[in-house]
């Protein structure tokens, strides 16, 4: 259910977005969080982020030392000017192919609901 008491389906996308517009406040920068997008392009689309809904970190194995751990990705589950309800997460470490270190994990929209008569 989403935040207006509609089923929704998630769907996984896995693909790169392309921010447009960045966050400019300074103090999540300062702790280590990147500048969330304020309008990104995903498959020639514009979305524009209404509202942060969850964030959290994924954490991993550092590779250099013994029981250190490394923020490997940084998520946000958030609801766009659309209605639309995307996880998106941010990379921290860039991928050998390159390209975008923002990605679009999922989205979410409310079900349509089926009516069903009965004769």
């Amino acid at each position: 259910m989403n935040s207006k008491g509609q089923s929704t389906r998630e769907t996984f996308v896995g693909e790169p977005i392309i921010p447009e517009r960045m966050s400019v406040l300074a103090a999540p920068m300062e702790i280590g969080k990147p500048g969330l997008p304020r309008d990104f392009t995903w498959k020639g689309r514009r979305f524009s982020i209404l509202e942060v809904m969850e964030e959290w970190k994924q954490t991993g194995d550092c590779r250099h030392g013994p029981g250190e751990r490394y923020v490997r990705k940084h998520w946000f589950r958030v609801r766009t000017t659309d209605d639309l309800e995307m996880k998106i997460y941010f990379e921290r470490q860039k991928r050998s192919s390159g390209g975008s270190r923002w990605r679009l994990y999922s989205t979410q929209t409310p079900n349509q609901a089926v009516e069903q008569t009965t004769v």
